[in-house]
């Protein structure tokens, strides 16, 4: 299937997970828009209506009742662009307006300059940008990802990544859905399966306090840490089958 598509970049298409963003969603949605061929805004269950008040515009809106995890909003996103035949890299970006949907033409050339499968959007862990607690998990993941899996990343946790059609294709085929640690998974699939990854820079953008970020802190960092741990012991159990 093949859908009219518009913006600066008209092979990408944007999704945008959602979970009672408030009145944050509609300017990343706008703004998305204007840059990528297509936005797909997938609702996990919002009680706000955030979604629901969005004005027709040149999105597509899905979702469900009840919520399920961002992992399960990702994978849905992913679906649902892999359903257009034009659409040649899948870009993922919050809804909260921490990801700056203008650096998106930046991410797409970096992309293309590393031939990268995955591109992530790295920021900057500076005590000026970014919380003590944020920029200690950020540092013990990656610090884990080198120990478990022997590949270096700087922001294993940033959500601001752009995907070729092979990877999301492989996330949609081969992941488990969840919550944040999905993001984990797809990580260690795109290391695991030899896809490229590479990094770029992106601003740093991190409110405190955010009241529509819905990470909890101990529970999902363990779901992430958990996640990590069985890509490693899978990674050893084919070496040895190998």
């Amino acid at each position: 299937m093949t859908t009219k598509r518009n913006g600066q970049l008209p092979t990408v298409t944007a999704v945008i997970p959602c979970f009672n963003a408030g009145s944050r969603l509609a300017p990343v949605a706008r703004a998305a828009a204007a840059i990528a061929g297509r936005v797909i805004i997938v609702d996990d269950g919002s009680t706000d209506d955030c979604v629901a008040a969005l004005e027709d515009g040149p999105w597509l809106r899905c979702g469900w009742s009840a919520n399920r995890g961002k992992g399960y909003a990702l994978i849905e996103g992913f679906r649902r662009a892999l359903e257009d035949d034009g659409t040649t890299h899948v870009c993922v970006l919050d809804a909260d307006g921490q990801h700056d949907p203008g650096e998106l033409p930046k991410l797409y050339a970096a992309a293309m300059e590393t031939e990268a499968d995955l591109l992530i959007g790295a920021r900057r862990f500076d005590a000026a940008q970014m919380p003590l607690a944020s920029r200690i998990g950020n540092r013990t993941t990656a610090w884990a990802l080198r120990r478990l899996l022997g590949d270096a990343i700087h922001d294993t946790q940033s959500g601001y990544r752009l995907h070729t059609r092979r990877l999301a294709s492989a996330v949609v085929e081969q992941v488990e859905p969840g919550r944040y640690e999905t993001e984990m998974r797809i990580l260690a699939l795109a290391l695991s399966e030899g896809f490229v990854v590479a990094e770029a820079p992106i601003a740093t953008l991190y409110e405190r306090g955010n009241p529509s970020s819905h990470f909890r802190g101990v529970t999902d960092s363990w779901r992430v840490c958990r996640a990590l741990i069985h890509a490693a012991a899978e990674r050893r159990r084919r070496r040895r089958n190998s």
